[in-house]
């Protein structure tokens, strides 16, 4: 695969990403849902202040570890899609680390730059929040990412009475609320555990092929044409 290939790839995810949430960020406020497709497939915007699907880490402080290490996942991803690249891997384990990359450079962009661009978002209509203002919402690396994709499949079901623990309890699926950094990141990962097979026997075959070519023997009995 080429390399423009994979930034066509990375530019097409990661616009796709920050213009749906753009769009939600300045028209929805926060909790507001709207059915795209029946009740299973619902645009709802929350805000997240931590890692994917909603996931918290640590407070102030874990949000900006957590944001320099999106920062130094993407600078690692720079080169190291650039290594495969120039090593000619397998064509889908090159895709799926676009994708994934793809995925951490649009939830980098929201916790770098969303609290200076962005206005606070509000739980009424009328604070909808805008974009630009005179002053953000919060500093650098203390942007909050936007989450809009929900897929509550089964809802109002309940677990039955044998389950340990959840037994009784109200169940729901799909729960977390995502967006299309977060199903990029899921899809390339879960596509590499599935495929690993058939991505990482080539590149195996192809180093020992290399392996036995150089390893052949020279003597003076080898003519050379």
């Amino acid at each position: 695969m080429k390399g423009r290939n994979v930034f066509l790839i990375i530019l097409l995810i990661v616009l796709a990403d920050q213009i749906l949430k753009i769009f939600i960020k300045t028209n929805y406020y926060v909790g507001e849902s709207h059915p795209v497709i029946g009740n299973w497939f619902r645009l709802y915007f929350i805000e997240n202040e931590g890692m994917a699907y909603g996931w918290k880490f640590g407070g102030e402080w874990g949000k900006i570890i957590l944001t320099l290490f999106r920062c130094a996942a993407v600078i690692f991803g720079v080169f190291y899609l650039h290594h495969i690249v120039k090593k000619k891997y397998h064509p889908g384990f090159i895709s799926c680390a676009a994708l994934i990359f793809a995925g951490a450079l649009g939830n980098l962009i929201d916790s770098m730059f969303y609290g200076i661009i962005f206005e606070e978002s509000s739980t009424t209509l009328q604070n909808v929040a805008k974009i630009f203002p005179e002053k953000g919402y919060a500093g650098l690396f203390h942007g909050k990412v936007v989450d809009m994709l929900y897929f509550p499949i089964i809802r109002n079901a309940h677990f039955p009475s044998w389950v340990p623990v959840w037994g009784g309890e109200e169940f729901e699926f799909f729960r977390p609320i995502f967006n299309l950094a977060d199903a990029a990141i899921s899809t390339g990962v879960i596509a590499i555990l599935i495929f690993q097979k058939k991505f990482f026997g080539q590149q195996k075959k192809d180093t020992n092929h290399r392996a036995v070519e150089t390893g052949a023997i020279v003597n003076d009995e080898v003519q050379v044409s």
